[in-house]
């Protein structure tokens, strides 16, 4: 899954945003990348869950 998260700029946004995914699935597969802010994520949880740890913890994505 893919998803847009506008309000990363740094390395510790990366950092949060990995951590935040990994906290729903700890075997999860995240490529983000800073220059798109885009986020891509390979993961057996459901996009619900995902979407919503991003926006606990301050980076709510967009499609």
């Amino acid at each position: 899954m893919e998803f847009q998260v506008d309000s990363m700029s740094c390395g510790h946004c990366v950092k949060t945003v990995t951590q935040a995914v990994q906290s729903v699935d700890p075997q999860a597969k995240v490529d983000v990348d800073l220059g798109s802010h885009t986020v891509r994520i390979e993961t057996v949880r459901e996009e619900k869950a995902i979407a919503a740890a991003l926006t606990e913890a301050g980076y709510p994505p967009s499609r």
